[in-house]
């Protein structure tokens, strides 16, 4: 078998011959190792620069997604909570429904509010007072509920007003006194104005009726 003697100086010769003379202008006049090699050096170079670009979003990505975790770790977190709470948010909440049901009831319906006007001149005159004023006002109707202001004024000694002022606060309804002004007289009684407010329930088409206004009346501020 003939044995193959190869020059690698003659090899390295003709490489760095094609190199000589290059015109940086022109790279297709260029020898083909030199075209090659640049064809790869800037196919290297491209697909680096994509890699770095793709890293870079990626790790933004990453990171917009960790912030989500933590988000999404403390909403479990809360809702995890509530859930082992579940049982004694529902007690809560019946007995706030209770406490409501209780303070509903002291409210009373429109035909009750003669009786209880009634039952504020009795408590009055039960303890020896004499009403130079008891003028009920104008009925301003909420959203669910109806308050009716009272203007009074009674003379009579300072404690029987204080009695008085205790009956009202134990009426069976709600009953408050506002603007209290008290002054002496000149026999030695007292006398006392005041705006008592008493609030009753809304009959079902007055409560149709507030519905029906509420949209109207918050059209304009849209």
């Amino acid at each position: 078998m003939a044995k193959v003697n190869i020059n690698f100086a003659a090899i390295q010769d003709g490489v760095k011959a094609q190199f000589v003379g290059l015109n940086p202008n022109d790279p297709p006049s260029w020898p083909a190792f030199p075209r090659y090699l640049l064809c790869v050096f800037v196919t290297v170079a491209v697909v680096v620069a994509l890699w770095f670009v793709w890293l870079s979003t990626s790790d933004e990505e990453l990171k917009a997604e960790q912030a989500k975790e933590l988000v999404l770790r403390e909403d479990f977190k809360k809702k995890l909570a509530l859930a082992a709470n579940l049982d004694g948010l529902k007690k809560q909440r019946e007995q706030v429904q209770q406490y409501v049901t209780q303070l509903e009831k002291q409210l009373p319906s429109k035909a009750e509010m003669d009786a209880l006007l009634s039952d504020i001149n009795q408590a009055g005159l039960g303890r020896s007072l004499q009403f130079e004023l008891f003028r009920p006002g104008q009925v301003s109707v909420k959203d669910y509920y109806a308050e009716l202001p009272i203007a009074i004024k009674v003379t009579g000694r300072y404690h029987d007003i204080g009695a008085f002022a205790a009956d009202i606060a134990n009426l069976s309804r709600i009953v408050t006194l506002n603007n209290i002004a008290i002054s002496p007289l000149k026999d030695g009684t007292m006398s006392m104005d005041s705006t008592a407010k008493t609030f009753r329930y809304l009959d079902p088409e007055e409560i149709s009726s507030q519905q029906k206004t509420a949209p109207a009346a918050k059209g304009p501020n849209k």
